[in-house]
């Protein structure tokens, strides 16, 4: 057993992991963590426990709305449950479902042409994820750790406006950007389920063998443009009203100035979407060999021998 913990390639590489990032660039040291976590089951094996919480924190949005990387002025709420799994002192496993909040505004932007444009947007996010935790202390023998996490999400959202009347007005079913129609054969209505990458940092405290809290941030890269009803140019405006309405052009264009002509950026498909999920986990660990008095005693990772 020593010699498997001696030449394991995992435990080797976490004493200098956070060297390795102040080194590397950003897109190397992800990297790594992605390695990292491939090699973490394997880093020696000792109590498993089961953990079961919630989350609680604030969603963020990225996208041609928002002029800044985030605007954090549209700042809404995120709210989810969670199961995990700690296989060992290093390496969790945890599949979570996440409600969330997203909005954005020109109204707040500083460029005279994205203030012009004039356009807004709100959406749900609703998130079922699979994450891979790496930590990188034993938190049974620290009472602390930070980690790393990286995985796979499935999300939905619905992007809406507000008429000047407070209505709800459902942006995708307008199809502002020419979607489906015959002039415009590449532009097809998006679909309002998509994956992200989801990928952050946390730290955990140990509040008792049993609670544990902690504060992370999870950035999500998604493979939708979509997000806020925004990604090409304008389409001929009296195409878009002669096939969808006067509606449709009122929600392409909201300034006061003339319509843009056929083909003027309206959103830019450089960059797909992000939205961020921030806040507070508070979870229940269980699980471990039955004690003297019949209660589930929990046995410490750090029980483990160790080199």
């Amino acid at each position: 057993m020593y010699r498997s913990l001696l030449f394991n390639p995992a435990l080797m590489l976490v004493p200098n992991l956070c060297a390795l990032r102040n080194r590397l660039t950003v897109t190397v040291f992800k990297k790594v963590v992605v390695l990292v976590l491939i090699f973490a089951p394997f880093a020696g094996f000792s109590q498993q426990y089961w953990q079961v919480g919630g989350f609680l924190g604030a969603s963020n949005y990225s996208g041609d709305l928002a002029e800044k990387r985030v605007d954090f002025r549209y700042t809404r709420y995120s709210i989810g449950v969670f199961a995990k799994r700690d296989f060992n002192r290093y390496f969790s496993l945890r599949a979570g479902f996440t409600y969330g909040r997203i909005a954005g505004a020109d109204s707040t932007n500083k460029r005279a042409e994205l203030v012009a444009r004039n356009l807004s947007f709100r959406s749900p996010i609703i998130e079922g994820s699979l994450i891979g935790e790496f930590n990188f202390l034993d938190i049974d023998e620290k009472r602390f750790t930070p980690y790393v996490f990286g995985g796979i999400a499935v999300f939905s959202f619905y992007p809406t406006a507000r008429d000047a009347n407070g209505n709800v007005v459902k942006l995708r079913a307008l199809t502002t950007e020419g979607q489906g129609l015959p002039m415009y054969p590449d532009r097809k209505k998006y679909n309002l389920r998509s994956i992200a990458i989801p990928f952050g940092a946390g730290a955990k405290f140990l509040l008792t063998d049993s609670w544990v809290l902690g504060f992370e941030i999870g950035i999500r890269r998604t493979f939708s443009d979509y997000l806020d009803d925004v990604s090409m140019g304008y389409v001929d405006r009296n195409t878009l009203l002669q096939y969808r309405g006067q509606k449709s052009v009122d929600y392409a264009y909201r300034g006061k100035g003339t319509y843009p002509i056929d083909g003027f950026p309206r959103g830019s498909q450089k960059y797909d979407d992000w939205y961020i999920f921030s806040g507070f986990t508070l979870g229940y660990r269980f699980g471990g060999t039955k004690g003297p008095w019949g209660h589930w005693g929990k046995q410490k990772f750090s029980d483990c021998p160790r080199m």
